[in-house]
């Protein structure tokens, strides 16, 4: 009887444990859009927010999506959730598909996950301006191509919510096809953000180095109020006062003379040009002397001066003037009242404060606020979860599949775009070009990288050689940062100054004296012949 009594609580326990389980495993929020929006979703009514959404399918399945249906137009669409979904405890996952059928050369497809609105809101007034907590997504546009991830966070000491963008956020995909873009917010602050399940940015929210600004601002900070004062002297070397500028000092000569012992080389042939007219040109049929002017037979190299040292006149070459010393500048000396470079006292930070999680607003409703050049935008399966399985699941039950056969389409395109796969080729070396803009230390240069990687993309009849070349140019970036390179040497220009040899200017000593020699070795050459048709 004993026994009866004990396994009643138990199986009630089990049962209950069970039912925990399911309910926690199931999504905080779900929309899948199988059903039209309307409804339950509110379109902006804004005067600026003319671009149409559509229930639409996407291109090639039976799954509905919400459709961007026009270009250069802005759009805004939101719903409202029924309950706030808490950030603060637990892992939080937010996941959405987007189709970028047509491309994106300028826009944004990116997702708003709003905070609670000021008192009088309306989903009809949902525009830029309407608060958020964190924003989401694919933006690509000139210079700009990044999944953003912005946490708008509020400041406990001053109570203003300051934005944070994660720093080196990953690339948009480059191709048609859908991808689903996930952002899991851990309880131990770290987040990380994946495309198709892939991870492809890890950060720590109360790191500086991941978030620009950082979470938490600095302790201290410069004064404001404390001023350089007027008699701080911060120059570390100036001109010694009492240097005087040597008697035989002609800052007149010339820094080139005439070599008077230069002699013409033998075989000079003085009388015939460097050019002539070519001989097998003839003049068009179709040239009117009245409306193009008189005809003239293009110009050719003088094969006779082809085997001569040189044609035309002879003049002598040119070589350094030893007499030339530039104008006089004083030497330098060091500074007896040099105090160093001015900074100001630092002082406590009143903006300051110290948290052990991010103080993260809750999510009351989900918009999309984007302006775009490009029409085709489809989002799909927006997501928001409580366990990262979750999250994968829905990955493996809704994106995969569509994901898989819009690639073997794409591959059966482009064995057809040329019978030698060309063009398959090109889609993966252009993958490969994308992940190296992504290097985190390559980030000062990506901007340029990427505008190269994206004019090439448009080629349609680009060569492997192309694309091997454009590879090679951002290897060389890459081993430059890692290894450093010799500065080249700017050339002596006539007008160039110098100083005493005897003062301490400047780094650059060392530098003058090897372009004195190789001026030197210049000099002793005979002067090249110039064509006609330089410019």
């Amino acid at each position: 009887m004993g026994g009866r009594k004990m396994a009643a609580p138990l199986l009630l326990l089990l049962i209950a444990s069970s039912l925990l389980q399911i309910w926690a495993s199931d999504p905080l929020f779900y929309e899948s859009f199988d059903e039209p929006f309307e409804g339950r979703w509110i379109v902006s009514e804004k005067e600026d927010y003319t671009g149409l959404w559509k229930h639409s399918k996407s291109d090639g399945h039976e799954d509905y999506g919400l459709l961007v249906s026009e270009k250069a137009r802005k759009y805004a669409i939101v719903k409202e959730l029924d309950e706030p979904i808490i950030l603060k405890d637990g892992t939080v996952v937010l996941q959405f598909e987007v189709r970028l059928q047509n491309g994106l050369e300028c826009g944004g497809a990116y997702l708003k996950y709003l905070r609670p609105q000021e008192a009088g809101w309306t989903s009809k007034g949902f525009d830029n301006d309407s608060p958020y907590s964190i924003m989401f997504g694919p933006d690509k546009c000139g210079s700009t191509n990044k999944v953003h991830f912005i946490l708008q966070h509020k400041n406990p000491k001053t109570g203003k919510f300051v934005e944070h963008h994660v720093k080196y956020p990953p690339s948009v995909p480059s191709d048609k096809l859908s991808h689903v873009y996930t952002a899991i917010l851990k309880p131990d602050n770290e987040l990380r953000i994946l495309i198709d399940g892939e991870e492809k940015k890890k950060a720590n929210f109360f790191s500086s180095d991941d978030f620009e600004p950082a979470l938490i601002p600095p302790k201290t900070i410069p004064d404001p109020d404390d001023k350089k004062p007027e008699d701080w002297d911060e120059r570390a070397k100036i001109p010694d006062p009492d240097a005087v500028k040597p008697d035989d000092w002609d800052e007149d000569a010339p820094m080139e003379i005439e070599d008077e012992e230069a002699v013409k080389p033998e075989g000079w042939l003085d009388d015939e040009p460097e050019e002539i007219d070519d001989p097998e040109a003839t003049k068009p049929e179709d040239w009117d002397d009245e409306e193009d002017g008189e005809w003239e037979a293009p110009k050719i190299d003088n094969p006779k001066c082809e085997a001569a040292p040189g044609c035309g006149e002879w003049k002598m070459p040119m070589k350094r003037n030893p007499a030339y010393k530039g104008k006089w500048h004083a030497p330098l000396i060091d500074n007896p009242n040099y105090k160093g470079i001015w900074k100001p006292q630092q002082i406590d930070n009143p903006d300051y404060f110290e948290l052990d999680k991010p103080d993260f607003e809750p999510i009351t409703a989900i918009g999309i606020e984007i302006w775009t050049m490009q029409d085709g935008i489809l989002f799909d399966n927006i997501l928001i979860a409580s366990d990262e399985k979750v999250a994968e699941s829905y990955r493996t039950e809704t994106w995969k599949p569509k994901y898989e056969v819009e690639k073997e389409k794409q591959k059966a395109e482009d064995a057809s775009v040329s019978s030698d796969g060309l063009s398959g080729f090109q889609k993966k070396v252009f993958d490969v070009l994308y992940k190296f803009a992504d290097i985190p230390f390559l980030e000062s240069h990506k901007i340029k990288i990427i505008d190269v990687i994206e004019k090439a993309e448009k080629q349609p009849n680009l060569t492997i050689g192309i694309l091997a070349s454009i590879l090679v140019v951002i290897l060389t970036v890459i081993f430059r940062i890692l290894f450093g390179g010799k500065k080249p040497q700017a050339p002596v220009a006539p007008t160039t100054e110098t100083n005493n040899s005897g003062a301490a200017e400047t780094e650059a000593t060392g530098g003058s004296e090897e372009k004195e020699e190789n001026e030197k070795d210049d000099a002793s050459a005979p002067r090249p012949r110039r064509s006609r048709r330089e410019t």
